[in-house]
């Protein structure tokens, strides 16, 4: 039989007093789900740099679209998956929407904001879709 993985969905309107509610979901569900205590703060700034980021491109770019964030706790990873709505054609510059992003060299140009993200998260995953960037991060569950 396969383990029960919880998920919490949520969608905010792009305003960054919201980020900090997305925040503190985030690290409840993590602290609910069994990241370690440790690991909770990353959890916390991760998410918020995930956020803010779709944030800011929805109000330069569709400020009527609400930012998504999916919150999933399995047997041995807790994952958060942040998505805009922003069609970001090919942030890899791979020729290929839906390329994931390289988070060492974007064009040779170095993220800020995804390196930030990838320091934190213990796994990371950017990917450009035709509808927006998708933004996946997890983290470890410990084991009872």
């Amino acid at each position: 039989m396969a383990p029960e993985t919880a998920m919490v969905e949520l969608t905010f309107s792009p305003l960054p007093a919201h980020v900090r509610t997305a925040r503190l979901i985030a690290t409840a569900v993590a602290r609910r789900g069994g990241v370690e205590e440790t690991l909770l703060d990353e959890v916390r700034l991760a998410v918020g740099e995930a956020c803010s980021r779709a944030v800011e491109a929805h109000r330069q770019q569709c400020p009527e679209e609400p930012v998504r964030v999916e919150l999933r706790d399995g047997a041995d990873r807790f994952e958060v998956v942040v998505t805009d709505r922003v069609p970001d054609d090919d942030p890899a510059g791979s020729g290929v929407p839906g390329t994931p992003v390289d988070l060492v060299e974007l064009n040779g140009d170095l993220n800020l904001g995804f390196a930030v993200i990838a320091g934190l998260a213990d796994d990371v995953d950017i990917a450009s879709t035709p509808s927006g960037v998708e933004i996946t991060m997890s983290w470890p569950v410990k084991k009872d």
